[in-house]
């Protein structure tokens, strides 16, 4: 995510509207500006973010112009353990989202090998394509996004190998004629006779 924002993206990206209010509900303090945080970003990026460093510090002025509450306490909200993964679940929830299982991770990750990695260079955009995949399956992507790149890459390149490799090779039961070996003829040994008599070598 880009560290700045523009006054206009941020009425209309980081604004707080129904839904986001009656999530916030009654909470406090760091709690309040952090969570205010989360659906906004999550709407944005099709992810959580890792840790507060990820959200732009106008966005966070912003939103916390709104909660009214300090904009410093957003680095006292807890950004890892129980209490995000229970605020993640909730946003979750009434987004309509859910997160992604490990036999998720094998589809998406199957899928990029086939339809992205191929023909994309940058990690970069195979990363944003990934979350729009996800954002189409209503998933929450699991772990970190790089991991399943590589993986897609790891795939992709594997099944290049084997294709090529299958080209090279000939089918069992039809062994592919090797140009170095030259065409057999007929020995002199095995030729047939004609039938009539070789004249007789006549001397001088």
């Amino acid at each position: 995510m880009r560290r700045e924002c523009e006054p206009e993206e941020l009425v209309g990206v980081w604004t707080l509207v129904k839904d986001d209010w009656r999530l916030v509900g009654n909470k406090t303090g760091p709690t309040r500006l952090g969570f205010a945080l989360l659906p906004k970003f999550f709407e944005l990026e099709g992810r959580f973010p890792r840790h507060g460093g990820e959200v732009p510090s106008a966005a966070v002025d912003y939103v916390a112009s709104q909660v009214r509450v300090d904009p410093g306490l957003c680095a006292g909200y807890a950004w890892a353990g129980r209490t995000i993964e229970y605020h993640r679940a909730q946003i979750r929830g009434a987004l309509g989202f859910r997160s992604a299982t490990r036999a998720d991770e094998e589809t998406l990750a199957d899928w990029l090998a086939a339809e992205i990695a191929p023909f994309e260079a940058s990690d970069e955009r195979m990363r944003e394509a990934l979350l729009v995949r996800c954002r189409a399956e209503r998933l929450e992507p699991l772990g970190r996004l790089d991991r399943l790149v590589a993986k897609a890459r790891a795939i992709a390149a594997e099944r290049f190998c084997a294709a090529t490799l299958a080209r090279l090779d000939p089918p069992a039961g039809n062994p592919r004629h090797c140009p170095a070996s030259p065409p057999r003829t007929k020995s002199a040994s095995t030729t047939k006779p004609s039938g009539r008599a070789a004249a007789p070598a006549t001397s001088y």
